[in-house]
């Protein structure tokens, strides 16, 4: 009868460390998925910013070329040095 209480006790230990490890593992794989994330929407940001500034330029390009400011070939040349 003893035996089967240490046994028994034993098992409840056992049961709550194996749950407590579970929480754990869970909690860091969760917290990696979100490192990611927040990683992936930071490089998406960033990878964003640049272009948004070429298509800024472009557009100036082409209303001083609307304008009469800049003929063709200079507005292609500053073209092709903005997108290189």
């Amino acid at each position: 009868m003893l035996t089967n209480i240490i046994y028994f006790t034993v098992f409840i230990i056992l049961a709550f460390v194996l749950s407590i490890a579970v929480k754990a593992i869970t909690r860091g794989v969760e917290a990696k998925q979100m490192i990611k994330v927040e990683k992936d929407m930071d490089t998406n940001k960033e990878s964003n910013g640049p272009s948004l500034e070429v298509v800024g330029q472009i557009k100036e390009l082409k209303e001083l070329h609307d304008k009469g400011i800049l003929n063709e070939a200079e507005f292609q040349k500053a073209k092709e040095k903005i997108l290189k």
